[in-house]
């Protein structure tokens, strides 16, 4: 699936109000604490990496995540192959060093 095709997918499911960026960004801040909490949870607990509940969290992170790129009228395919350029520019020999 195309990043745009997502963006615009997942458009069909914004519920919108005069409050939509800041709740998009508390949505965003929520769903990634989530992720964190299953690492944390992994790292220092003892506890299994429940791959099935990683995968929906870091999909709602990128829901939240392409909303407000539809908010701020930005193509979601922007985001993501400006985000490799600058990855390709910062690690130009393939990897981040160890």
């Amino acid at each position: 699936m195309e990043f745009n095709d997502y963006q615009a997918l997942a458009n069909r499911t914004l519920y919108g109000n005069e409050q939509v960026l800041t709740n998009l960004s508390l949505g965003l801040a929520s769903e990634t604490g989530q992720v964190v909490d299953l690492v944390k949870k992994y790292t220092f607990h003892g506890k299994s990496l429940n791959k099935d509940q990683l995968t929906k969290q870091m999909g709602d992170v990128l829901w939240y995540l392409s909303q407000v790129a539809e908010w701020a009228d930005i193509p979601f395919d922007d985001v993501a192959q400006q985000n490799i350029a600058k990855l390709n520019q910062k690690y130009p020999n393939d990897k981040a060093p160890k």
